[in-house]
């Protein structure tokens, strides 16, 4: 190899090498929104006196945009220019969080977090494709999925805690800060990445991206507001029907795409449907805990933003450590076994963390909380290459877009389903327990709501003094009540998910040691 070709050989490296840590670096940000803002809700509701329901937009907004833009954005990316919308989109998620971070009030706050979400919806999927035009063989491929899903995974193993040191140490602002200094330099260093379009894309699916789009605001928005105004409300009704008929259509029109945006004949392939359902543990079992375990920890037991991030490093270190682990078995252990296993894991978990109650001894939730943390470390090691090995070559984009999409979107819809279980269940429970205290006999969705965003404190001031101990101890039984309910619900969830995905690769074992190959290397 001559001297020049060596050279321009190092050169793609580092640049390389740079692409992967500017996306990395970014999608770090987006999960880590999430869960900051979901910590920083006592202290957002006690500054501002804003009523339950407008706190609840400072998270569901941001859910909300984040995940219904992103086939949208995906695909103007792919039309556009993949750098060009990952910098408009990094723009928005810097501008929503400083607006944040400066805004005087609750109004300004929601409607900042929905440009943010929109924003991270853009350039999480214009990244995810830069990453496959950078990334072009097999095994380089493999890993850097691997490495974006690892980052993602690290966005929401260090939300809670980072969130809570920032909040104890510099107030909640500063949740909302981080990012924005982050975004500010992730915007510096996208000149290193590579402009690049699918030359194939020459419109954008306007019907595919319209229904798809739809019907995850109508779903999402429904399953918010769902468990406040009632199930059998019409207009939670309507956006229910409006769901199902938008995702009929999306079906419709991606078929007789020539080259749909979302190439629904992947799902046809056992391996890659295993793989994405595979996913589930992680986006039903994990999100929603670094979500509402946080709430729980502050409504019932009363810890402060500092504690509780220590209480979550045990769910959370394993989750970090195990993806490096996971991809080092897979010399001895096949990583369809590996991923199989995640499903098992999970739910046992899930089941034993049950135990939790008012004050329970900490160490006791140790057990449970490192069972699901590993579990989701090893699908944080090898379900992205495993997906993008899953299919030919020539496909393996359209995979590694698919499969983001599927998790991403996943992940903010099981939030909103998982915060719509628990406000239900505890509204139950709370109805048996607390109907004999003043301003919540007649409203258990509003004790529903304070406990669900780690208001219970503010809650217990309406209530007359000699009969707040006794409020307070009825409030949190409640709210263990509901999260057992939840928690039963996703292990059984992840129960089923492992005998289905445990079908769909055992079949598949002779060829699967090409992409256990690639995740190894």
């Amino acid at each position: 190899m001559s001297t020049k070709a060596r050279s321009d050989q190092r050169e793609a490296g580092r640049g390389s090498g740079l692409s992967l840590l500017t996306v990395c670096l970014t999608v770090v940000l987006f999960p880590l929104a999430i869960t900051g803002s979901s910590v920083a809700l006592p202290a957002i509701n006690g500054e501002f006196h804003n009523s339950l329901a407008a706190g609840q937009w400072v998270v569901n907004g941001y859910n909300l945009t984040y995940a219904a833009f992103m086939l949208a954005t995906g695909s103007l990316a792919d039309l556009l220019g993949r750098r060009r919308v990952f910098r408009v989109g990094v723009s928005l998620f810097v501008l929503g969080s400083l607006v944040s971070t400066i805004a005087p009030g609750i109004l300004l706050l929601d409607l900042a977090r929905v440009v943010a979400g929109i924003g991270a919806a853009a350039a999480t999927t214009s990244g995810s494709a830069i990453l496959a035009d950078t990334f072009e063989e097999g095994p380089a491929r493999a890993k850097a999925f691997a490495m974006f899903g690892t980052a993602v995974g690290v966005g929401l193993v260090f939300g809670p805690s980072v969130s809570g040191v920032l909040i104890s140490s510099f107030g909640w602002r500063s949740v909302f800060l981080l990012p924005t200094v982050v975004g500010v330099v992730v915007l510096l260093l996208t000149r290193v990445l590579r402009e690049s379009r699918n030359p194939q894309a020459n419109r954008v699916d306007w019907a595919g991206t319209t229904t798809f789009t739809l019907a995850l605001l109508l779903l999402i928005f429904s399953l918010i507001q769902g468990p406040q105004w009632g199930w059998g409300d019409p207009v939670i009704i309507a956006t229910l029907v409006g769901t199902v008929a938008a995702l009929i259509a999306f079906v419709v029109v991606e078929r007789r795409q020539e080259q749909p945006m979302f190439d629904l004949a992947l799902l046809k392939q056992p391996k890659f449907l295993g793989v994405s359902l595979a996913t589930i543990p992680v986006v039903f079992g994990f999100a929603p805990l670094v979500i509402y375990l946080p709430s729980y920890l502050a409504s019932v037991d009363g810890l402060a933003a500092a504690q509780i991030g220590a209480v979550m490093l045990m769910l959370t270190v394993l989750a970090l450590v195990f993806p490096g682990v996971a991809g080092m078995a897979v010399k001895w252990v096949p990583a369809w076994v590996q991923i199989t296993l995640t499903a098992a894991l999970a739910a046992i978990g899930l089941a034993w963390l049950t135990v939790i109650e008012p004050g329970i001894g900490y160490l006791n939730l140790l057990g449970p909380l490192a069972l699901i943390g590993i579990a989701v470390g090893i699908s944080f090691g090898l379900l992205d290459g495993a997906a993008v090995s899953s299919v030919d070559a020539t496909r393996a984009g359209m995979a590694a877009g698919m499969f983001n999409t599927v998790r991403l979107t996943g992940e903010t819809i099981s939030i909103a389903v998982a915060g719509a279980l628990l406000v239900s269940f505890t509204q139950n429970a709370v109805s048996e327990r607390a109907a004999q205290f003043g301003p919540y006999s007649d409203d258990p969705n509003g004790l529903a709501n304070a406990l669900n965003q780690g208001d219970l404190a503010r809650a217990a001031e309406t209530i007359p003094e000699d009969q707040r101990e006794a409020f307070m101890r009825a409030a949190g039984e409640a709210f263990a009540s509901g999260l057992h309910g939840l928690l039963w619900t996703m292990a059984a969830l992840c129960a089923v998910v492992f005998v289905v995905i445990a079908l769909l690769l055992r079949e598949r074992r002779s060829t699967t040691s090409k992409a256990d190959a690639d995740v190894s290397r």
